[in-house]
């Protein structure tokens, strides 16, 4: 680790909001993953901005971080700057019937924040195990709905430090992806905009989702949800099944036997049992069926 990179860190953030060597184990929903060097927590779109441009600076590789839950990250860890913005830039704000969000709000909240109001139109997000700006960045969805319907403008932060306001035409929204992610922009908040509801009816539809997934995805254990997108014409969870890999496992990684749709931590898996059993499924799946899988799930440091 470099201590003047530390002490230019400690310039923009304080002491309290700059982590060595911090277990990543502890910050991603599949609960592996070894120390990054640093892991650094900026509460303001300014400290935020001032971190990411020191690393660009410094030629310092780094990572934006929301609550961990599409990400596998290396058992060697991360040699570089982890910059979580879940836990402190999560603020929520609703206006007539637009809802403000920063980048680390979880999906789950912004979905009862809009109950509360009775806004319609964000059910299908209450159970997306993400944050907001990963939500904009691959556009995600479920149960037929999508962050493109409801989107009206995300703020980013683009490469050469440059604050933008992105209205909706302009986000370029398709399966998985978006010019956020096409131009490595950063998410900073976001204005969702929303229709009057009926709160029973919202709150109606929330719970028969919640049930559906309960009934359906394997909650119980760690996972990063969805491992595979989805291939044109089919469905990942069911080439894996038809190929006999129900309940296949690699250490302590196993293809849920629930959904083969994920990939689950089932006992004390590492990362490499994890991109190893993912490897093995692909390798399956394109034989039997001369299909290509392709993960939903990041990689993060060395494989």
């Amino acid at each position: 680790m470099d201590q003047r990179f530390e002490n230019e860190l400690k310039k923009v953030l304080s002491e309290r909001q700059v982590k060595t060597g911090e277990p990543m184990e502890m910050h991603t929903t599949f609960r592996v993953g070894g120390p990054a060097d640093y892991f650094v927590l900026p509460e303001t779109k300014e400290e935020l901005r001032e971190t990411v441009l020191l690393c660009r600076r410094e030629e310092m590789p780094y990572y934006i971080l929301g609550n961990g839950s599409n990400l596998l990250v290396s058992d060697k860890g991360y040699r570089g700057v982890i910059i979580q913005v879940f836990k402190s830039m999560n603020k929520i704000r609703v206006d007539g019937n637009c809802i403000h969000a920063q980048a680390g709000a979880l999906l789950s909240a912004i979905a009862a924040r809009a109950l509360e109001k009775s806004l319609k139109g964000f059910e299908f997000a209450s159970g997306i195990p993400g944050t907001l700006g990963g939500a904009c960045v691959m556009n995600a969805g479920a149960y037929g709905g999508e962050m493109k319907q409801v989107l009206k403008q995300v703020t980013v932060l683009d490469s050469e430090g440059n604050i933008l306001a992105i209205p909706s035409e302009d986000l370029e929204m398709g399966y998985r992806t978006s010019i956020i992610a096409k131009e490595g922009h950063i998410v900073l908040e976001a204005v969702i905009e929303l229709e009057e509801g009926n709160e029973e009816e919202i709150r109606s539809l929330m719970e028969e989702l919640k049930n559906k997934r309960v009934e359906k995805q394997p909650l119980e254990y760690p996972s990063a949800g969805s491992t595979f997108k989805r291939p044109e014409g089919y469905f990942a969870g069911k080439l894996i099944q038809d190929s006999g890999l129900r309940g296949f496992s690699v250490g302590g990684a196993q293809v849920s036997e629930k959904h083969c749709g994920f990939v689950i931590n089932k006992d004390h898996a590492t990362a490499a049992d994890i991109a190893e059993l993912m490897r093995r499924v692909s390798q399956c799946v394109e034989e039997k069926f001369g299909v290509a899988l392709e993960p939903e799930v990041k990689r993060l440091g060395e494989f």
